[in-house]
């Protein structure tokens, strides 16, 4: 026994018209999103690294090797512009400050949170990334701060 169907020669047409899109859409967001991971994620690890190279080379160093802690150009060129992969550096800026205000001692626990105490030096990082597929751009900022060799 054979059913009589009527043939819809259009909806395959329809369902691709509506599924194709979206389906690229998601493809499209799932791939910059991935790079602003990576983006972030590599200025997160800048930051670690500026922040180390100024611990180990700051103000104590110095004054024990009895040189001049250096500028936060020479950490930049140092730290971070040689190990910037993915990045613009034209759309990269930086703040590297040191607090020198505190005498050395340990690091503190408080509230399960290690802090450190005494000396410290701060890295920010911020770079201005204008994903591959949109218009604007977003802010992506990192803060690392650590303390000081003593």
């Amino acid at each position: 026994m054979r059913l009589n169907r009527q043939t819809r020669p259009g909806v395959s047409v329809v369902e691709g018209a509506i599924v194709y899109p979206v389906t690229l859409f998601l493809l499209l967001a799932l791939f910059v999103g991935g790079m602003g991971v990576f983006r972030y994620q590599e200025m997160a690890c800048l930051a670690r690294e500026a922040a180390r190279y100024a611990a180990v080379h700051g103000t104590e160093y110095a004054k024990d090797a009895g040189v001049t802690a250096p500028t936060p150009d020479e950490i930049y060129k140092a730290s971070v512009e040689s190990r910037a992969v993915g990045l613009d550096l034209s759309r990269l800026s930086y703040t590297i400050t040191y607090n020198t205000n505190n005498a050395p001692s340990h690091i503190v626990i408080e509230n399960g949170d290690v802090k450190p105490y005494g000396n410290t030096v701060r890295v920010v990082l911020t770079y201005e990334w204008v994903p591959e597929a949109l218009l604007g751009g977003i802010t992506l900022t990192s803060t690392a701060e650590t303390q000081m060799s003593y």
